[in-house]
């Protein structure tokens, strides 16, 4: 895995006390590397990640992981709002939705989990807190996409992913905008052990619809229409017996 050093000036210290024990993987949503470091190295823009993937694989380490990037914006993972304030963010260079959403590339997958395995055996960060921008701000952001090959990173110890779970399931009840019933607040109880910032309330408003959008782009990418199928309540409840064996 080759590294470059690319300092960004973009960054401030974490808050006393508090050390990474998130890791957020996004997508650059640019069209070249050369355009991602544009942004991220300049002190105007104010943003930035710890690490950039290029397509190649090639590593470039722009905040030392002691200090805080600004990379996830308003987010919330497990209740905690600064999400910044406790993750190492990665960059994984690729045009996004915006300019031609695409396959990663291999040779990137692979530099994307040595990374992320040596991050997380540096600061004892958790499978389950290994986690996507659009999970941290699902009504927002929806990298790394449907396309990020989580299932791969999985079987390399890189977060959660079900197993076990057939890829359709027969519908029992498909549960769309407005509806209320128990199996709603079921699920929306199930999506805040998992982590994610999800109303409690037995109905499936807006803001649950773009929870379920983030949690099947990510979980169950075939089909992500924020409705709460059958199969999508499957998949729930096999990741919720993995966090909580």
């Amino acid at each position: 895995m080759k590294r470059v050093a690319s300092p960004s000036p973009s960054f401030d210290a974490r808050p006393a006390g508090v050390r990474p024990e998130l890791l957020v993987l996004h997508y650059t949503d640019t069209n070249a590397l050369a355009d991602t470091l544009a942004i991220l190295l300049d002190p105007a823009r104010k943003v930035s990640a710890h690490y950039v993937v290029d397509e190649d694989g090639t590593v470039h380490a722009l905040v030392d992981e002691a200090a805080r990037a600004w990379h996830a914006g308003v987010s919330c993972w497990r209740g905690h709002r600064d999400v910044n304030a406790r993750s190492i963010g990665i960059e994984i260079q690729n045009p996004g939705h915006r300019c031609g959403y695409r396959a990663f590339p291999d040779a990137q997958i692979d530099a994307v989990i040595a990374l992320c395995r040596e991050i997380a055996a540096r600061h004892a960060i958790a499978p389950r807190d290994i986690v996507g921008h659009s999970d941290v701000a699902p009504s927002r952001k929806c990298d790394p996409g449907e396309l990020f090959p989580w299932a791969r990173l999985a079987k390399e110890g890189v977060g959660l992913f079900p197993s076990g779970v057939a890829p359709r399931r027969r519908v029992v009840r498909d549960f769309g905008p407005g509806d209320s019933d128990e199996a709603v607040l079921t699920a929306q109880n199930g999506l805040v052990r998992v982590g994610y910032d999800c109303p409690v309330t037995g109905t499936l408003d807006e803001a649950t619809q773009a929870v379920l959008v983030a949690f099947q782009r990510r979980f169950r990418p075939a089909r992500f229409d924020g409705r709460l199928d059958g199969e999508t309540q499957a998949r729930l409840t096999a990741l919720l017996a993995q966090i909580f064996p």
